[in-house]
């Protein structure tokens, strides 16, 4: 309403300008004087003005006139279609006109202005081609994905467009939570343009997620040829594939394949943890322990990590603690340096009794990295040589509130997860997953409330109360019933259990099971 009131002034404005124009124009008096063919010809100013806008105006027609003429010849020369764009031509450029304020309106993000004008541009032109992408978007922007399906699939009756309407349907799926039928759009995008960075990473993220290892893979190594990825990121990223690959055919049965796949993967990739334990049971399971040895040695070297203790403890699952803690040597000298080596000693030697040694070897880890499994093992030590249970309390009083050290975390979300895994089951991440230490673990809630819990209450000691002799009485000839023969002691309960015993991670020092 306020818009045409505005057009309406701005007419009557113009109009009353031309109006006074002329008039000032009539009474100026001045003339032009123009002499043409011997004749001489007077003209007020405003009779100049008004034969200047005849004469731009007969420019004009000449021009168009010509460009018609030249039409109509290239007509009788052959070319059937030039009367028809000459007429086209005004139409075409509208056209193009508003096809262009519908991209400026998709850039700034008015979804429905760009929508008209994609529909004026589609009946001028007549180009779908051009006019559906635009109102598909349009579409998109305003949140009427029916209307967007629908024009996507418009697109695909084109080969120009097929591409963009299976592209626009993946990510209408997408959307929609629909991640089968997002796959299989993703994998036909892939066959039309294997080259497509996005289309790529969508379907190695739908195929990770849906388990579809082998064609993770394909998609993986398309990504290196184009030198979208390092070799050393690609090797390790294809080994991840080929162990999670391994895992599932060994878990239907075909254990030997799968301990080849195991240890090709180790092969592309000697730092991956799962894939050296699972290469390392594959070269046991084949009879060469020399080679498990090899493996878990060479990992161990790179990165030390618990898995890789328990799997070379299981190479000989048999053996005393000081025939294993003898045999251990090989492996911890590939890396004596690291925290999770000293660890791993000082659980040998808890197991094998030598608490000195033990503590020796802990020296002030737990003060310098105060984490639960370092402040377990001090009270370990501590109970071994024999302290009061007032300090074996207090290493695991500290204990519970304590980090937990290092656990598998997703560096995309921080999410903890118990076991190592390709692909994050919270957020979906692939290849994300690191042993590291939580920046900021939280303590566990009431943890000092909890020890009780751990390492048992002591039970409250009761008084004796002094009782009254028994008043006297008649004595009593009967002769006494024979005792009851004593009943079995029954088990202890929960409650009733040793509250020193032994610690979990004291009794998993003396031999990992695997």
């Amino acid at each position: 309403m306020i818009w045409s009131f505005v057009k309406v002034a701005l007419f009557v404005a113009a109009i009353a300008a031309l109006t006074l124009g002329a008039t000032w124009l009539s009474d100026s008096g001045e003339g032009i004087r123009v002499a043409v063919a011997g004749m001489e010809f007077t003209l007020g100013a405003l009779q100049a003005a008004i034969a200047a806008v005849l004469l731009i105006l007969a420019v004009w027609l000449f021009l168009r006139l010509l460009g018609f003429v030249v039409a109509v010849l290239k007509f009788l020369s052959g070319d059937e279609t030039a009367i028809s764009r000459y007429f086209d031509r005004n139409r075409e450029r509208k056209g193009f006109e508003a096809l262009a304020e519908g991209m400026m309106a998709l850039a700034s993000g008015e979804g429905k202005l760009a929508q008209t004008r994609a529909q004026r541009a589609e009946r001028l032109l007549h180009r779908p081609e051009l006019t559906n992408l635009i109102s598909a978007q349009a579409a998109e922007m305003q949140g009427d994905r029916k209307r967007a399906i629908e024009i996507y699939k418009r697109l695909l009756s084109d080969d120009r467009t097929r591409f963009a309407g299976v592209r626009g349907l993946m990510h209408q799926k997408l959307a929609e939570g629909d991640t089968e039928i997002a796959l299989r759009l993703a994998e036909k995008a892939f066959e039309m343009k294997p080259r497509h960075e996005e289309v790529q990473d969508i379907l190695l993220r739908l195929q990770t997620e849906s388990g579809n290892w082998a064609g993770a893979r394909t998609t993986l190594g398309a990504g290196v040829r184009q030198g979208r990825l390092p070799r050393d990121v690609h090797k390790r990223r294809d080994a991840l594939l080929a162990l999670q690959e391994a895992k599932e055919v060994f878990a239907e049965g075909n254990s030997i394949e799968a301990r080849e796949a195991a240890i090709a993967a180790n092969k592309a990739s000697p730092d991956l943890i799962p894939a050296a334990v699972m290469a390392a049971q594959g070269y046991i399971a084949r009879g060469e322990p020399k080679g498990a040895q090899r493996v878990l040695r060479k990992a161990w070297e790179v990165q030390p990590h618990p898995d890789l203790a328990a799997a070379f403890a299981g190479m000989v699952p048999e053996e005393s603690p000081l025939e294993r803690l003898a045999r251990f040597e090989t492996l911890l000298k590939a890396n004596p340096g690291a925290e999770e080596t000293a660890l791993t000693r000082t659980e040998l030697l808890i197991a094998a009794e030598d608490f000195p040694g033990a503590r020796r070897v802990m020296g002030d880890l737990a003060e310098r990295h105060p984490t639960a499994r370092t402040l377990t093992l001090m009270a370990a030590i501590a109970r071994g040589e024999g302290a009061d249970e007032a300090e074996v309390r207090g290493w695991l009083t500290r204990a519970v509130s304590a980090s937990r050290g290092p656990q598998w975390i997703c560096d995309k979300c921080q999410t903890v997860a118990a076991d190592w895994s390709p692909v994050c089951g919270t957020c979906g991440g692939f290849d994300t997953l690191s042993w590291r230490e939580a920046p900021d673990t939280p303590p566990l809630p009431h943890g000092a409330e909890m020890l009780p819990l751990i390492v048992g209450r002591p039970a409250p000691v009761q008084e004796e109360e002094e009782t009254p002799p028994p008043p006297r009485g008649p004595v009593d000839v009967t002769p006494p019933e024979p005792d009851p023969e004593p009943q079995p002691a029954s088990p202890a309960g929960p409650e009733e259990a040793d509250p020193f015993a032994e610690p979990p991670s004291v009794a998993a020092a003396r031999g990992y099971k695997t």
